[in-house]
């Protein structure tokens, strides 16, 4: 298998997960890591907020070993507290720091973080230099291709990037203003690359191994990240280290999903700092994400967000597997609450 060198980290050319806020907590990137992603990154940690000594902010700095190689995601627009925190970051020994100058939310936009640093090239330097000089690892910039369709200026803003001293870039192929939706640009991807002489990362639309090697292909990307599609889904890292290797792959079974499922929130509950009943609340969203594609997937779906124990999750996956089994059957009662019968054929 080819490998890449990626801000002093060798690793396979395959695939790494994507920085997800709200998504990609420790539990999902161990989860994603053990299936095969190369590396991975912390959710969105606010500079300001850690140098103000927030709880929250702090919580999402752990790094455990099983997740290695893996970076803290700094976001904010003013370079003394980005270079503060990256100070405070130390401690927790990251193998890389990575500048968020791509979130598309509008909280973040406002405050001038995230995309918003697209609009001021200048601003999004001095940053970058403040975060270099304040720490002792590589520091990498995730962006977009623009804020809109009207300022498409990734490759210039790249080569600003690079010249303050950026290690490696990720590039999500979509403009601010797109948020997550239409197609991602790989042509402008391409171009970054090209303008560059630090290793790309592209994202945005790769979803299986057909599309990660029509990425590679098309742009010339060192590596391919990707996001939403390990959603439900960690085995997509498995499915395009197969075909990078030339081995079969075969898809998991719904046994495997549901003990996976139920695994993953085990280990939600076991790294949460919060009281089970409110980590079992935050892991509704997740749960449902691995009945996605399957026989009657949306009556399921709909079961996950009435889950208030582990116990009850264990109940809605065995219900899972028999209405996968026999063709559907009628949902019992979870948490006294009576759930709508499940049609017998409700695929999506």
């Amino acid at each position: 298998m080819q490998t890449v060198n990626i801000a002093g980290m060798t690793v396979p050319q395959t695939a790494a997960l994507a920085p997800m806020a709200g998504v990609a907590d420790t539990a999902y990137r161990q989860l994603c890591r053990e299936m095969g992603a190369v590396m991975c990154v912390s959710e969105m940690i606010s500079a300001k907020g850690l140098c103000y000594q927030s709880k929250g902010s702090a919580e999402l700095c752990r790094i455990t070993e099983q997740e290695r190689p893996m970076g803290l995601q700094l976001f904010g627009s003013e370079p003394e507290f980005l270079a503060r925190a990256a100070e405070l970051l130390m401690p927790y020994k990251p193998d890389w720091i990575d500048l968020n100058m791509g979130c598309p939310v509008h909280k973040v936009v406002q405050t001038g973080a995230g995309s918003a640093l697209m609009r001021t090239p200048e601003l999004a330097a001095e940053c970058v230099q403040a975060v270099v000089q304040h720490c002792d690892v590589p520091v990498t910039v995730k962006m977009r291709i623009g804020f809109d369709a009207e300022h498409i200026n990734a490759v210039s803003f790249a080569k600003c990037m690079e010249s303050a001293g950026a290690a490696a870039l990720t590039v999500h192929g979509r403009t601010k203003s797109m948020l997550y939706s239409g197609k991602a640009d790989w042509e402008i991807i391409r171009q970054v690359r090209e303008a560059v002489q630090i290793p790309v990362i592209g994202n945005g639309d790769v979803s299986g191994a057909e599309s990660c090697r029509a990425m590679y292909a098309q742009t010339g990307v060192a590596l391919v990240a990707i996001g939403r599609a390990s959603y439900g889904n960690p085995w997509v890292f498995r499915e395009i280290a197969c075909a990078a290797e030339g081995l079969p792959y075969t898809p998991p079974t719904p046994q495997e999903r549901m003990e996976t499922m139920l695994r993953h929130i085990r280990m939600i509950l076991e790294y949460s700092d919060k009281p089970p009943a409110l980590a079992i609340r935050e892991a509704r969203k997740q749960t449902s994400w691995y009945m996605a594609g399957s026989r009657n997937a949306a009556a399921f779906r709909s079961a996950c967000f009435s889950l208030s124990s582990y116990e009850e999750a264990e109940t809605l996956a065995g219900e899972y597997l028999k209405a996968n089994e026999i063709g559907g059957l009628p949902v019992a009662e979870i948490g006294g609450a009576a759930r709508p019968p499940i049609p017998p054929s409700a695929g999506e």
